[in-house]
């Protein structure tokens, strides 16, 4: 679909039955939707009732390994979501999320998108070795969020406070590819607990 900022690509997966919630999922800085965690969480969700898109920015679709600047990625993630507002016409929740850089533009845009909850996954609270670089205050998305990271991530761990519930996989890294069905089990618990999958 068409952005300002180029071609982006979402891939709709739709749950049987009742759908419960919409759930947009952005990837990393370098890598695309079929990673590990992001796979995982989406094959889940599906299973729990929750329609799944799965968006690719226009820089990587343009073949492209290095990210837009963040005002760019916000830009065109916010015309992806209202294209698949204005075709799909699923009428439930809409969480967004993603994972590293594809959080960071779901934490940043979702009072703009309408967006009823953020999933983070492997969110990058700083550059590795830079804590005082943080990025904290992304996380500020005036929704409840959810921060899935890994104990042994370079890029840290956020604080959990009221709002954010933070999940902290053991033995993980920024990847999340040590045990993928333990990051889909902390994400579809947390739907549920919204009452967003069955």
């Amino acid at each position: 679909m068409e952005t300002p900022r180029g071609v982006a690509r979402a891939e709709t997966i739709k749950p049987k039955g009742k759908i419960g919630s919409w759930l947009l999922l952005g990837h990393g800085a370098g890598g695309d939707v079929g990673s590990a965690d992001l796979t995982a969480v989406t094959e889940a969700a599906v299973a729990a009732g929750v329609a799944v898109a799965l968006v690719t920015q226009p820089y990587r679709v343009a073949g492209r390994n290095a990210p837009a600047p963040a005002p760019q990625l916000d830009e065109a993630w916010l015309a992806v979501v209202a294209e698949l507002r204005r075709t799909v016409k699923i009428k439930v929740p809409l969480i967004v999320g993603g994972r590293s850089s594809g959080a960071r533009v779901a934490c940043r845009t979702a009072p703009d998108s309408g967006a009823a909850g953020v999933v983070a996954l492997a969110f990058p609270l700083h550059p590795p070795g830079r804590p005082e670089k943080t990025r904290d205050g992304e996380l500020a998305t005036g929704v409840p969020t959810l921060v899935v990271n890994g104990d042994r991530d370079p890029f840290g761990v956020p604080d959990a406070r009221p709002g954010l519930d933070l999940v902290v996989l053991p033995g993980e890294r920024h990847d999340l590819r040590k045990d993928p069905s333990a990051v889909a089990a902390a994400v579809v618990g947390w739907l549920r607990s919204h009452d967003w999958a069955r």
